[in-house]
């Protein structure tokens, strides 16, 4: 059986807004008009399921989707960067950013670092998918560009080269115990 999974980023939050690490933001309003003209977008699916955040399930909930909350879909913990904006940890800790921003398996927040990112996320997708043919995520950026890094077998120094823009959609395809990237980037309703 061919399994496939449709990552979708959540919609647009505050967070993104003013260049600010996310602390379980919800949805700006134009975040959750978007998703639900995204909505009739959406493919038969065969279930659904979500990183825990409130920016996940808002967007789930405006595309009108059942799903259920996976904790290994979460984001990326940025520890103690947690709510800050990035100029202010620009200006306070230019070279711990430096340092996480080039080094996959770095974590000068003390949180997550790149590696265990995709490493977290490459578990669920060889386990999370099974015995599903068609199942739609609703997640993260950081969670999407590390499912694709997974699905190419490419190294995590490229994790910040990958778009994953508010309400796209990735396509992955699982046949014969190897993953394949479909499409990447296309934002839900809108054709390529």
């Amino acid at each position: 059986m061919t399994a496939r999974v449709i990552l979708i980023t959540h919609a647009e939050t505050a967070a993104m807004l003013t260049a600010r690490f996310p602390d379980d933001d919800s949805l700006t309003t134009r975040g959750r008009e978007a998703a639900i003209a995204a909505s009739r977008a959406l493919p038969a699916i065969d279930g659904g399921c979500a990183g825990p955040e409130r920016s996940c399930m808002q967007t789930a909930t405006a595309l009108g989707l059942e799903v259920v909350p996976e904790p290994e879909l979460r984001d990326l913990d940025v520890g103690d960067w947690r709510g800050r904006r990035l100029e202010e940890i620009e200006a306070e800790q230019p070279a711990e950013l430096l340092s996480w921003l080039t080094d996959s398996r770095a974590a000068p927040h003390g949180g997550e670092s790149i590696c265990q990112l995709i490493d977290r996320v490459a578990e669920w997708l060889e386990s999370g998918a099974e015995g599903r043919s068609r199942i739609v995520v609703v997640t993260h950026q950081a969670v999407v560009r590390a499912a694709v890094l997974h699905a190419l077998g490419a190294p995590p120094s490229v994790f910040w080269r990958i778009d994953a823009r508010p309400l796209s959609h990735t396509r992955l395809s699982r046949h014969g115990g190897r993953w394949r990237l479909t499409e990447t980037g296309h934002l839900l309703g809108v054709d390529a």
